[in-house]
Order: C-alpha cells, then structure tokens, then sequence
C-alpha cells in the first residue's frame, strides 16, 4: 500500500493537468458540461443517501455511517487490525453513533459549548501526552487517514458528551463523611505511612459488550489485543484502534495517575497485582473486559486534610464509573430510536 502512494500522487497531477487543457481547447462551451456534471454528481450523492438511524428529532444518514466505517476500515488498514464482518460491524458502529446522538442532544437542550480555547488545550494535551508537538499530531493523524479538522470536532464532541454525563452523574452520586472514614481505616496501615497513598500511573484497552458483541466474541477481541500487545505493537495505537472507552482511546488508552478506590474493583484488584511495564490478561468488569498496563507507581505524601479530599474524590469517581453504565442504558431506552440497516 506505501508503494502507491507516489502513483496516486502522479496521477492526480496528470489529471489536473489534463483538466487544464482541456478548459484552454474548450474555452467557455466547457462551463455548462462541468455544472452538468457536478449537478448530475450531487443528484447521484442524494438518491443513494438514505437514513440510517433516526434519533429523537434528528436522523443519521448513510454517508455519516458510511464515513466512520471508512475511518475505522482505513485506521484497521494502517495498524494491521482485524475486524469483525462488516455487517457486524456497520451495527456496532451504528449504537455507538446513536448513543452519541443522544448526548450531544441533551447538550445542545442544555446550551451547552466549547470554545476554541478549551479545544486547543484538550489537543495540545492529547499530543503531549503522546510525546508530540501539534505538528507532530497533526502528522500521525493524516498518517491514519484522518484529518485534523476532523480529529478536532470528535474531540469537541467528546468533550460535550463528557460535560453532560458529569452533571448528569453528579447528581446521582453522593459521598458521606463515613464514606471517606470507612475508607481511611480500611487503607491505613502504620502509623508513621498514614499520610502516604500510593499512585498507579495505568493505561487501558476496554472491549464491551454490546447487543452484536457477545461474552465470547468481547473476551476473544480482548485477547487479540492482548496478543498484539505482546508481540510489540504500540499501546496507544492499539488503544485508538480498539478501545470501546472513548474518553480515553483518542488519548492512547491513558488514564493518568490512579489511586485506591477510583476504579471499579475488579480493575483495581488486577492493576494492583501487574508489576510495573507488564501487561494484564484480560479483565472483566461490569464495563466488558479491560487489557491494562501499569506504566509506573509512585507514593504521595499528604496532609491528612487533602487526603480526605483525595480519597472522597476518588470514592466519587469509582461511584461515578459504576452509575454512567446505567445512566447510559436509561438515556437510551428513553430516547426514540428506529434503526434502519
């Protein structure tokens, strides 16, 4: 595939050139034929679109499917990746679409925005996070057939699905003061390390499970991550390429510094057990299976003021994980979705 790209080149600029010659032969008697053309190409665009979903008030069209399962074909093409039978596919493809639809619906009823200021630091963090400059990003970007503008709008509507789920989440979810003491005694151990809590810098793959991805199918894609990841592939592009968390796949699967209780349990029992640079087996939580890996750890001293708060943010957080699964389940079963394929 590298090796056409020069061919495709070449012939892009002999077609412009032919274009060319033609327009100085032809003069003006070449106007009309073009809008022909090009009203004859928008009509053959519009007959062939159709819907695909309808959500709500709104719909989504083929071509909008059509170009995430280009985007997801090109970036598997790329990376080396398999993926389930296009059917299959369209299908999984086509919920997550809809529950998207369905936040980004409750963000514009709720006015809610992000400006270009707020985007630019999320992309200027999701480079650095990776090690690049912007231009640098930009680059690894088109590399897997995508564009910035492009990549910046899924960021901008990450970001507005993320607002909507923490002030919906946040109302749903409280933490008592018993909580946090029920926790603090749980975890102290010495009296002399009472004001240390120990960090896990983690990165994760999840595969969920879906109505058209069952317990067997999820747990089978998750070991060929696995296998990737063991054969060498790099962690962030197999994350971008298969993570079904879409708050963290865009970034490489990175979940940054971790502390006790802020994931779910099952998760937080297999990381605690990886050494530093190895990879779990896959593991099953209420979310599907994660393939997780822990990139370093660290101890954090802490006045016992901000510990309390630490570790009430971080019950908040795992509560959080737990209550979004079933906040998501009810947004959908509410909305009205008639599914076409």
């Amino acid at each position: 595939m590298k090796m056409r790209k020069p061919l495709l080149g070449r012939m892009k600029q002999l077609s412009a050139g032919s274009l060319l010659a033609l327009c100085v032969g032809a003069g003006l008697a070449l106007a009309p034929l073009t809008l022909q053309a090009q009203n004859f190409q928008s009509t053959q665009r519009q007959a062939l679109d159709s819907v695909v979903a309808v959500v709500n008030n709104d719909v989504i069209m083929r071509s909008e499917l059509d170009d995430r399962m280009a985007q997801i074909e090109q970036q598997a093409q790329t990376q080396g990746g398999n993926l389930p039978p296009r059917s299959q596919l369209e299908r999984q493809v086509l919920e997550r679409m809809v529950m998207e639809e369905i936040q980004l619906q409750m963000a514009e009823d709720a006015s809610l925005t992000i400006d270009d200021t707020e985007l630019n630091g999320q992309v200027r963090s999701i480079a650095e996070s990776n090690g690049m400059t912007l231009d640098e990003f930009a680059d690894a970007v088109e590399a897997d057939g995508m564009t910035l503008a492009s990549v910046r709008e899924d960021i901008r509507r990450e970001m507005l699905m993320r607002q909507v789920q923490q002030r919906q989440i946040s109302n749903r979810v409280t933490v008592s003061d018993r909580d946090v003491e029920r926790f603090l005694d749980q975890q102290q151990g010495q009296a002399g390390e009472q004001n240390f809590i120990e960090e896990t810098r983690a990165r994760h793959v999840l595969i969920e499970l879906t109505p058209n991805r069952d317990e067997n199918q999820a747990r089978a894609r998750a070991e060929e991550v696995r296998q990737r990841l063991s054969q060498g592939d790099d962690f962030a592009s197999v994350a971008r390429e298969y993570s079904d968390d879409s708050g963290t796949a865009l970034n490489g699967g990175e979940l940054g510094w971790v502390r006790p209780g802020q994931t779910v349990p099952a998760f937080e029992e297999a990381m605690r057990d990886l050494g530093v640079n190895q990879i779990s087996q896959p593991v099953r939580s209420q979310f599907g299976y994660h393939v997780i890996e822990v990139e370093e750890r660290r101890r954090q001293n802490v006045t016992q003021e901000s510990q309390r708060e630490q570790v009430r943010q971080a019950i908040f957080q795992r509560r959080a994980n737990e209550e979004l699964e079933t906040w998501q389940q009810e947004i959908r079963s509410q909305a009205f979705v008639d599914v076409r394929l």
